[in-house]
């Protein structure tokens, strides 16, 4: 099936006289068993919970599992939950080739884990291939090569198959985070990755109400490892948040296709008066610009779009795109005035809700200084575009202009 069609009906009950539509919420912490040993499928929740089977089975299957319903995903806590049981693969004193921007959880917990021993860490530019095969060869032992593409938040596209070709010849592991692309952009597994990892909480669940993540394996070894860190960990989803997960995905394509649309409309009007002048934009970055740096490469990859999340550079007062002495500062200032005067627009962390968000990166502690600290990260939801636009514009000339919007 397309994936489409996929997404609502697969993991349904099974179709019988008056059996449920949707799979029900099962509030268990243990299971009824007897068999010497507990070889039961289902011994204590912990372990297991018919709730998670739908997600699992599904997202394996968009992932392009072969035999999803032999190895599932596997779904967390949460996505730093996910994050950490794939890194878990790596043996002690390992090391982790990482992209200098990636979501800041994960570079504070490869930052952590690095200062206890566990691991070594090197940031690399995953945009430059040249650079990323470098630094598999020059490297010696257990290493995790680990992506994100398209990078967050500078968007950056990495060459998926060019690089898990290297990286397997090196001898390391391969880890995507498709967070930002979904499956239904692009597959990982496909491109030669070992492990994709999710944060479930953005587009996938989609609402803004659920805190989940997940990983995916072709490979039943690697599952198996994760798996058992998750029971041992303990760091297992929730029933009921497995059950909204599974509701969420059932409108991904829906949503996807207009948040997508969404971003791609808002970039195009972004660039275009920047070029010309009328909004005070030092830079727009979406991935389906022909000015993207690997635009070519997104497009020949990210198969199903270009994704939700553009961001653009806001300029200081009078500034042009180089700026000057003082323009970062006044930048920065220029981008929170902004913020403030938006009005539908919901100034918050994360991405990949129904509704749209917008956040100035920089804000956040552990950001790189590379990041520009007038940078704003605009993750598209299914609003009308026209409404997205008219807000947005308003914000930068009333930025502009020393005005404030009331909210």
């Amino acid at each position: 099936m397309h994936p489409d069609t996929l997404l609502v009906n697969a993991a349904r009950p099974t179709k019988e006289v008056d059996a449920p539509v949707n799979e029900p919420v099962h509030l268990t912490s243990t299971y009824v068993g007897w068999e010497a040993g507990g070889q039961e499928r289902r011994t204590y929740a912990r372990m297991s919970n018919p709730s998670w089977d739908g997600p699992e089975e599904l997202l394996a299957a968009l992932e392009g599992v072969p035999d999803p319903k032999a190895t599932p995903a596997l779904l967390f806590s949460s996505g730093m939950a996910a994050i950490s049981a794939a890194l878990h693969l790596m043996p002690v004193g390992g090391r982790v080739i990482a992209p200098r921007h990636a979501y800041n959880g994960l570079t504070s917990l490869l930052q952590s884990l690095a200062a206890s021993g566990r691991l070594t860490m090197e940031q690399v530019d995953i945009a430059d291939t040249a650079a990323v095969t470098a630094a598999l060869s020059a490297g010696g032992g257990d290493t995790i090569l680990w992506l994100e593409s398209p990078t967050n938040p500078m968007l950056e596209v990495a060459d998926l198959p060019a690089l898990a070709e290297a990286a397997h010849a090196a001898g390391a592991l391969v880890v995507v985070d498709n967070t930002f692309a979904t499956p239904l952009v692009q597959r990982p597994l496909e491109a030669g990755a070992d492990v994709v990892v999710h944060s479930v909480t953005k587009y996938l669940a989609g609402h803004s109400d659920v805190v989940l993540g997940a990983v995916v394996t072709a490979d039943p070894d690697l599952q198996a490892q994760m798996h058992t860190h998750r029971t041992l960990h303990g760091a297992i989803a929730g029933p009921m948040e497995a059950f909204l997960a599974l509701r969420g995905m059932r409108t991904l394509a829906l949503r996807l296709e207009r948040s997508q649309a969404n971003a791609a409309e808002l970039a195009r009007r972004a660039d275009a008066a920047r070029r010309e002048g009328s909004l005070p934009l030092a830079a727009v970055v979406y991935p389906g610009l022909p000015e993207h740096p690997q635009h070519e490469l997104a497009a020949r990859q990210m198969t199903g779009g270009f994704g939700s999340v553009l961001t653009v550079e806001v300029a200081a007062p009078g500034d042009g795109p180089a700026g000057g002495p003082g323009a970062e500062e006044a930048s920065v200032a220029a981008a929170d005035a902004v913020v403030q005067a938006l009005r539908l627009w919901v100034p918050a962390t994360s991405l990949g809700g129904v509704e749209s968000l917008v956040e100035r990166r920089r804000r956040l502690a552990g950001e790189p200084e590379t990041v520009p600290g007038g940078l704003l990260r605009l993750s598209c939801g299914i609003e009308h575009v026209e409404d997205l636009w008219d807000d947005l514009a308003q914000a930068l000339r009333a930025a502009a202009t020393g005005g404030r919007a009331h909210r």
